[in-house]
């Protein structure tokens, strides 16, 4: 995806973020895969959480292939302006990150299971920045949607932030916060490397086993 200034990148402010619009943005209704609604649809019981990982695209086809999750799609989170464009997020202006919103079932996939390919599949521990992409649009985030998934959230943060300290890393840099506004990205982002196999894609791990018990 874009590289952008080496520069230290710094999160806009309410007051300086670009002013967006009130109408939301085209995309796509149904999932190029899998053919199913993105936005309705879900089964009973079913939840949703917001991931960060960099760069939206390579993280969407990891999880879209977890089994468990219903539905994914891709969109900005975590900023100030309404209805961002893709152009507007990658100025860093906005206050966005690149998410993956993921619809699961939890019958089928425990908020734990999920949360160790999160921190197993990017690097937690680089703030605004996942490897070569650098901006605040890369910054590695969990939103979540109940008080469950913010306390299991937390947990395992602290947990594998241990297991990457005793493995030479830096603190983790994840910010955990419940989910606000969800803005869907464009129709051609959705599901990008399935329409296109040979895109690219940034998502690799540091190596590290996360633990899987809470308590871990």
């Amino acid at each position: 995806m874009n590289l952008f200034s080496r520069a230290r990148p710094a999160m806009p402010t309410k007051a300086t973020a670009l002013p967006g619009r009130e109408e939301a943005i085209p995309t796509a209704d149904t999932h190029f895969v899998s053919g199913r609604k993105l936005q309705d649809g879900a089964p009973e019981g079913a939840e949703r959480v917001l991931l960060a990982m960099g760069c939206f695209w390579g993280a969407e086809r990891l999880l879209w292939q977890v089994p468990g999750v219903w539905v994914t799609s891709v969109g900005y989170a975590g900023g100030f302006t309404p209805n961002p464009t893709y152009q507007e997020t990658c100025t860093g202006q906005t206050g966005h990150t690149e998410v993956v919103e993921v619809v699961y079932e939890p019958a089928k996939l425990s908020f734990e299971a999920l949360l160790k390919v999160f921190w197993e599949n990017h690097d937690p521990t680089q703030g605004m920045r996942q490897g070569n992409d650098v901006g605040t649009q890369y910054r590695s985030a969990i939103y979540t949607t109940t008080p469950e998934q913010a306390a299991l959230a937390e947990t395992s943060r602290n947990a594998y932030d241990r297991r990457l300290s005793e493995a030479g890393y830096d603190m983790v840099t994840t910010e955990i916060a419940p989910a606000g506004a969800y803005y869907m990205a464009e129709e051609y982002h959705q599901q990008y490397l399935a329409k296109n196999p040979q895109g690219y894609c940034g998502i690799g791990g540091t190596g590290v086993t996360c633990p899987t018990g809470v308590n871990a």
